[in-house]
C-alpha cells in the first residue's frame, strides 16, 4: 500500500487563494475548508486508503525561540486564519488522521510520519504531499517521495538532486547557506544556489567543507570570499541548519493501521451539510503572497 501524508497548512493556503469565497449561515468563511475536503475526498475516492494530514494549529513553534526573525502568524488574513480549527474539525469528522501541531510545525509532523510509515514493510511507498523544499530532506530513493499535487510532479531522490543539486541529506545544509525567506532566515551573504549546490554536492555537510577554498575542487565563483564568510558566520550557519532540520521523532502513531480510512464519523453529515449550504461569494481572485 501507499501512504499519503498531506500538508494541511499548505492546502488550506492554496485553496483559500484558488477558490471563491463562501460563507456559512453564521457568516463564517468556509471556502478553503470546502476546497481541502473536496481534494481529500477525491484522493479517497481514487482508492488511497492510508492518509494523514498535518496542520499548524498555531503558526509559531519552538523555532521562534531560536531565531527572532522566524515566521509568525502576522499578516495572515483573518478569514484564512479562522479556518484552521475548522479544517481540523472537518477532517477529523471525515475520519482522516489529523495531527495539529503546537510546539512543532506541520513539516515536523510530516517528517515524523514519513519516518514511522517507512519502517513498515507493508508500505510500498510514502508520498509526502507538499511543495515545501524543507521536506525534500525526507526523500529516500523511490520509497519516500515528495508530490507537488498542484502539478502532479513526483520528486524522488533523483528528482531532489535534479532540482537542488544536492542529495536529500544535504537539504538542511543547503537551506542554511541560501536561506529561506518564507521561513524568515536569510542564509549567508554570497552563498547562492549554484555555489551552495556545487560545494555541498561534494562535501554533503557544513562541517566537512575545508577552510581552504583552494582544496575545494569545485566550480564555485568567488570561493575565497565564500570561505571567509562561512568561517566568520559558521555559528549562524549551524543555527540556520538547525532551523531547517525537521524533527522526525514525534510519536504521532504506533501503526500505519491508524491511518487507514474506514469512513466518516457521525459528526460528518451535519458538518458537510453546513458547508454545502454555504453561499459562494462572487469576488475577485485574492492575491496570494509568496509563502514557500
Amino acid at each position: 500500500m501507499d501512504v499519503y501524508l498531506i500538508d494541511g497548512t499548505y492546502e488550506l493556503f492554496r485553496h483559500y487563494y484558488a477558490v471563491p469565497s463562501a460563507r456559512d449561515a453564521g457568516g463564517r468563511e468556509v471556502g478553503a475548508v470546502r476546497g481541502v475536503l473536496t481534494s481529500v475526498l477525491a484522493m479517497i475516492n481514487a482508492g488511497n486508503t492510508h492518509i494523514g494530514v498535518a496542520t499548524d494549529h498555531v503558526i509559531e513553534s519552538f523555532r521562534n525561540g531560536l531565531w527572532p526573525g522566524y515566521k509568525t502568524g502576522d499578516g495572515i488574513e483573518p478569514d484564512l486564519k479562522a479556518q484552521f480549527p475548522l479544517l481540523e474539525e472537518a477532517l477529523t469528522a471525515l475520519g482522516v488522521a489529523v495531527w495539529p501541531m503546537i510546539e512543532f510545525e506541520a513539516d515536523d509532523a510530516l517528517a515524523s510520519a514519513a519516518e514511522i510509515a517507512a519502517r513498515d514493510q507493508r508500505v510500498g511507498r510514502v508520498v509526502i504531499c507538499t511543495p515545501d523544499k524543507d521536506l525534500a530532506q525526507c526523500v529516500r530513493g523511490t520509497r519516500v517521495v515528495q508530490m507537488i499535487r498542484r502539478t502532479r510532479e513526483i520528486r524522488d531522490e533523483a528528482g531532489v538532486v535534479a532540482r537542488f543539486g544536492v542529495l536529500p541529506e544535504s537539504i538542511p545544509d543547503y537551506l542554511a547557506l541560501v536561506g529561506d525567506s518564507s521561513d524568515g532566515y536569510p542564509g549567508l551573504p554570497g552563498w547562492g544556489e549554484k555555489s551552495s549546490a556545487a560545494v555541498l554536492a561534494r562535501y554533503l555537510h557544513l562541517e566537512a567543507i575545508p577552510a581552504d577554498p583552494k582544496t575545494w575542487g569545485v566550480n564555485a565563483a568567488g570561493a575565497g570570499a565564500l570561505a571567509r564568510t562561512l568561517e566568520r558566520e559558521r555559528d549562524r550557519a549551524l543555527l540556520f541548519r538547525d532551523l531547517a532540520t525537521l524533527r522526525t521523532n514525534i510519536p504521532l502513531f504506533a501503526s500505519i493501521d491508524e491511518l487507514h480510512w474506514t469512513g466518516p464519523t457521525e459528526a460528518f453529515p451535519p458538518l458537510a451539510a453546513r458547508l454545502d449550504a454555504a453561499i459562494t461569494q462572487e469576488t475577485k481572485p485574492r492575491t496570494q503572497p509568496q509563502r514557500r
